[in-house]
């Protein structure tokens, strides 16, 4: 009896049948041009296409900006997101919601606000330029670029994953006598492990794609701000087999990382 009534408990709520047909055509929404991006590509030179100097300069820039960008996603993000979740004070809404204004704010603005920050007129340009330090339109700005639009993605999935967690544990070793590092080390860290993993590859997948604010901020210098989406854009004119190969190369990719935060969030 007992578990004839577990069987009932456990079996899972039907769906309504006409949920499926605007979920089919969604889904279609996003393949669909996948699939018509695989089918344009020029197959028989695909291998030359993606390995001119040109691509595989703009795709291991890419590769390092966007490792370079994602480790200081994890070195603010982090900290930011354990004060947002775990202390209450005054203007804690404004700060998170400014916090989140790169995932709604055109990359565009966010390159010019960039620009007027740290470029040679802007707020901080007449002290950089007193220490010898140009950012604008340099790999430094790429990187500065993609961790503005890139930081809010492991901000959310980390805040997310401590409230998740909540305290009792942290409590536990307080209570004990560790100190506020110890427990943040030795309990907040592990607790949060899987979602500091996927906000940290959302932001690498995140970073990989950024153009507009790396275009406004970084320019299109080739080897030094020319990364593998801003080469797709250039290609797009003047050689398109090359620019829908390169872009296929992009998909994979953002696919792969896609499927790596999935994993890394199911096996932790």
């Amino acid at each position: 009896m007992a578990a004839r009534e577990r069987t009932r408990a456990e079996r899972p709520v039907g769906l309504p049948r006409w949920l499926y047909v605007p979920a089919v055509v969604g889904a279609a929404f996003v393949l669909l041009p996948l699939v018509a991006i695989v089918a344009k590509v020029d197959w028989s030179h695909f291998g030359d296409l993606i390995t001119s100097e040109g691509s595989r300069a703009a795709f291991w820039l890419s590769l390092k900006t966007s490792a370079a960008s994602t480790s200081l996603c994890i070195a603010f993000g982090v900290p930011m997101a354990v004060v947002l979740a775990r202390r209450q004070f005054r203007g804690a809404a404004v700060l998170r919601s400014l916090v989140l204004l790169p995932l709604v704010l055109p990359p565009v603005v966010g390159g010019l606000a960039l620009l007027y920050t740290f470029g040679r007129r802007g707020l901080l340009g007449s002290e950089l330029d007193a220490l010898g330090v140009q950012v604008a339109f340099s790999t430094v700005a790429v990187v500065l670029a993609q961790t503005f639009v890139a930081l809010p993605f492991l901000v959310v999935s980390m805040e997310g994953a401590l409230r998740t967690a909540g305290q009792r544990y942290e409590v536990v070793a307080a209570s004990l006598g560790a100190g506020p590092t110890t427990v943040f080390r030795r309990i907040t860290l592990p607790l949060v492990l899987p979602g500091l993993l996927s906000g940290a590859v959302l932001a690498f997948a995140r970073s990989l794609g950024e153009f507009g604010a790396t275009i406004t901020f970084a320019g299109s210098l080739q080897g030094r701000t020319r990364t593998l989406p801003l080469e797709i854009y250039l290609q797009r004119e003047t050689d398109p087999d090359a620019a829908v190969a390169l872009a296929l190369v992009l998909v994979v990719v953002a696919v792969l990382v896609i499927g790596l935060a999935r994993q890394s969030r199911g096996v932790l």
